[in-house]
């Protein structure tokens, strides 16, 4: 199995900077694409940025300047820099991982999710 914990979530004021963590373990072959959602209370769950196996980068429109994603494949972990904190930007933030690994009974390819951190910007 493949477990992905999340780290660095918080309240901080508006313009403040954080860093969420995402380390992945368990029976990891390789890992590709790595990447963040967030939700808000009472919206739909939304892609922040993404990050592939070459380290090609996506970002929302609304992070783009300010969020900065990146990863050490060695130590399956991604990250996520958030500076110029918006409180627009409170939400819950998930992390995925792409992976190869050993699910309990064979070998595949999958997609497991963080538990989620709260992310909170007070204005």
């Amino acid at each position: 199995q493949v477990q992905l914990v999340e780290s660095g979530g918080g309240l901080v004021q508006a313009g403040g900077s954080l860093r969420l963590s995402c380390k992945a373990s368990g029976s990891i072959f390789s890992t590709n694409a790595m990447g963040w959602y967030r939700q808000a209370p009472g919206k739909q769950r939304e892609l922040v940025t993404t990050i592939t196996g070459g380290g090609s980068t996506n970002y929302a429109d609304s992070v783009k300047g300010r969020f900065t994603i990146s990863r050490d494949s060695i130590k399956n972990t991604v990250y996520l820099q958030m500076n110029s904190l918006k409180p627009e930007d409170t939400a819950v933030y998930y992390c995925y991982v792409d992976v190869e690994a050993f699910d309990g009974s064979r070998w595949s390819r999958f997609r497991p999710w963080g538990q989620g951190t709260q992310v909170t910007v007070s204005s």
